[in-house]
């Protein structure tokens, strides 16, 4: 990759994770990386160009990583529906695996994804025109492993997930310390399977009577 090209992407990627998208301008990337306007405007065109090269740049591999797990607990279930969990921690785990390798930009990308997905729609309107095939095989994937959920309730979810997965990306260490009040280190591996089984749980919890009437009745 082009040394300034890749000097402005390490720059965006750690000042839009320090002080969020909103709060980073183009003129204060472009000081920290010690290039000029124009670079950045030939290499990328704005700033939400930017952030997608950003975000792009480590979500392809990611991704590719996502459906292999995916194609392999989906392989290991044969014709009957994959397992809940290894569904889940393919589409999860490699976030928290690229955590702990320095060279893919580590904690610093995660901090970035837990803060766009709190600022707003801006970071699902890229993962869903980016990454549509992902989000379908894993829609695929939920479904024929929880085939008694109904559809409503299985965004419902899917929608609390995601939530539970971006404040725990962007909130690491600092949250717990704020919790508990105790000194506590953010370990990848450990918060990788919590979440999986805290997300299990919350997938298989039963519907209530009065939310599967309303669904029926939604339905007709």
């Amino acid at each position: 990759m082009n040394h300034t090209k890749e000097r402005i992407l390490d720059t965006a990627e750690r000042l839009f994770s320090e002080h969020g998208y909103a709060a980073t301008s183009l003129r204060s990337i472009i000081a920290s990386a010690g290039v000029n306007l124009a670079a950045v405007h030939y290499h990328f065109h704005s700033k939400e160009a930017l952030l997608e090269a950003v975000i792009l740049r480590r979500w392809v591999p990611a991704n590719q990583e996502r459906l292999n797990l995916l194609a392999r607990c989906e392989q290991e279930a044969k014709n009957g529906p994959p397992a809940l969990e290894s569904v889940i921690e393919a589409f999860v785990g490699p976030t928290f695996r690229m955590a702990r390798d320095p060279q893919s930009g580590g904690m610093v990308f995660m901090q970035l994804l837990g803060r766009l997905h709190a600022e707003g729609d801006l970071l699902p309107r890229i993962l869903t025109s980016q990454f549509g095939e992902v989000l379908e095989r894993f829609g695929a994937a939920l479904r024929h492993a929880l085939p008694d959920l109904p559809p409503e309730e299985l965004i419902w979810r899917l929608h609390f997930a995601i939530g539970a997965l971006a404040q725990t990306l962007r909130g690491g260490s600092k949250d717990l310390e704020a919790i508990s009040h105790m000194s506590l280190s953010f370990d990848s591996e450990a918060a990788l399977e919590r979440l999986v089984v805290f997300l299990s749980a919350g997938f298989r919890a039963s519907v209530k009577t009065t939310d599967m009437e309303e669904v029926h009745a939604a339905i007709q």
